[in-house]
């Protein structure tokens, strides 16, 4: 960056380096949309980005809260007594758990492709009435096949919502503005667990009404979502430039932010054909064996961490109380590696780093004796946790981030958000009671993923930086990645211009 620019503020310089250049580049050649891209005024931007901050975060966080909670609350209402209420035997409740990821893993790109067909302002609160109805209705089952179908249309309703909320923001935020708001949007999950134990504490006190009390739990849930779609359908808007609250002058800043800094062609129409050349790209398949390789950590310690805190010797409210705080600096590190990745506009150090922390928790807590090493064996459940929710977010923004065709973005990651979610299925098969307490298979398989994950991570940041020095060396000149603007990149590698941001 030129220090003689005059400015104090290094984003601000970035900004009117990357403006110059779309300016130079799109000269005589017109845009994809015949749209002039004019300097943006820095104070004008940051009181629109400051507006789409307001009016779509607080939405968005609540919508997924909802998310977490129907479908988390199953585990709540075992403990109230679900299971002799439906005369559940056996193995059932287990595949409750497991028949949600089956219709989640296979509607997700097509609730992905509805999503940019139709607008992620409207595919979202439907999907948000369709997954809080299966939720509410659930007081009317009667037996294991009842929960079953819901369970089943609950997974398929729920399978493209976190894929099309990351799709969604990319509509109003540059690219080095993602990772935080991302961040703050995925904490939503961990605020979802506190508050539905405490819900679910309350309304289990419940005695004496015409329902069980779980069923209360599932009232509660269900009929708030439903309210809630209702409201989203009707606030959320459909683009940035086509936002309701924004005067003309703002929508036009909005619709040059995002040819210059997220999409090649803004509001495109959706095309499948072309949306699915995606897979034509052999970089695609490698993002998707880090979503695979970031799965088993993530619903390993989502799902098993009260069981690893259980080794330590404390009791049951000891345990549960004591998974709070790695719970909650996993949500701390989340947000400091985003903020980071944001600031320096670098991915994947940072994905690698996650993995690197799950890696080395994974390892210390098998190889220590942790009846007698209490202290060390509690550290390394803390280093579990700083590596799981991080690379998921921050992976999803670094491929997000060098996909400018709209229609690709949201096919691959309505792909490979539920491929890492799918990982939940080998998750919740490596902890078995017969390993107790050591649980030595589990946590080595756990690891294994998570070194695996790191190194193809750092393959695919290698890749990426040879390949720009390749591009630079070809073209005879040295280009920063933030500077060319994403109307330039539509056909991504393939383009001339195009450069990895890293």
């Amino acid at each position: 960056m030129d220090s003689k620019s005059g400015s104090d503020d290094p984003k601000l310089d970035d900004l009117k380096g990357t403006t110059e250049l779309a300016n130079s580049l799109s000269a005589g050649s017109g845009t994809a949309s015949g749209h002039e891209l004019s300097s943006i005024d820095p104070v004008a931007e940051r009181r629109l980005v400051w507006k789409f901050d307001l009016r779509l975060l607080p939405v968005l966080a609540v919508m997924y809260l909802f998310n977490s909670l129907d479908k988390s609350n199953l585990g709540n209402a075992k403990t109230a007594g679900l299971e002799a209420s439906l005369g559940l035997v056996g193995e059932q409740y287990s595949i409750l758990l497991s028949v949600f990821f089956v219709p989640y893993v296979l509607t997700a790109p097509f609730l992905g492709l509805a999503g940019k067909k139709y607008g992620p302002s409207r595919v979202l609160p439907i999907m948000m009435f369709c997954f809080g109805s299966a939720t509410l209705l659930v007081v009317a089952v009667k037996d294991f096949a009842g929960i079953m179908v819901l369970r089943w249309i609950l997974g398929m309703s729920e399978s493209a919502f976190f894929p099309l909320v990351i799709y969604y923001q990319t509509m109003f935020y540059r690219r080095g503005e993602l990772a935080r708001r991302l961040a703050l949007f995925y904490a939503a999950q961990s605020i979802a667990s506190a508050f539905g134990g405490l819900l679910s504490y309350g309304v289990f006190q419940i005695q004496g009404g015409a329902l069980d009390p779980w069923r209360y739990l599932f009232v509660i849930e269900g009929g708030c979502t439903v309210l809630f779609s209702f409201f989203a359908f009707w606030y959320l808007p459909m683009s940035a430039s086509e936002a309701r609250f924004l005067t003309p002058e703002e929508k036009e800043v909005a619709y040059r932010r995002m040819a210059l800094d997220s999409s090649s062609v803004v509001n495109e129409k959706l095309n499948i054909r072309e949306s699915l050349t995606i897979f034509k790209q052999p970089t695609s398949w490698m993002i998707l064996a880090i979503q695979i390789c970031l799965g088993v950590p993530l619903q390993s310690v989502t799902l098993f961490l009260p069981q690893i805190i259980t080794r330590l010797g404390y009791d049951r409210v000891k345990t549960n109380l004591y998974t709070v705080a790695p719970n909650v600096s996993g949500a701390v590190m989340l947000l400091i590696l985003a903020f980071a990745s944001d600031h320096t506009r670098l991915r994947f150090p940072f994905v690698a780093l996650g993995f690197l922390f799950t890696f080395i928790g994974m390892v210390i807590y098998a190889a220590i004796d942790v009846e007698h090493q209490i202290q060390v064996a509690y550290f390394a459940a803390f280093m579990m946790t700083w590596g799981t929710s991080a690379p998921s977010v921050l992976l999803d923004v670094l491929y997000n981030n060098n996909i400018a065709h709209e229609g690709k973005r949201v096919v691959l990651t309505s792909v490979g958000v539920p491929m890492a979610n799918m990982m939940g299925v080998v998750s919740s098969n490596i902890f078995r009671n017969q390993d107790r307490p050591k649980y030595i298979p589990a946590l080595a398989t756990t690891a294994a993923f998570g070194g695996l994950g790191l190194v193809l991570t750092l393959l695919f940041g290698g890749y990426m930086i040879m390949d720009n020095q390749a591009r630079d060396r070809k073209q005879g000149v040295k280009v920063n990645p933030i500077t060319i603007p994403t109307e330039k990149l539509k056909d991504g590698p393939d383009s001339a211009d195009f450069r990895w941001l890293l």
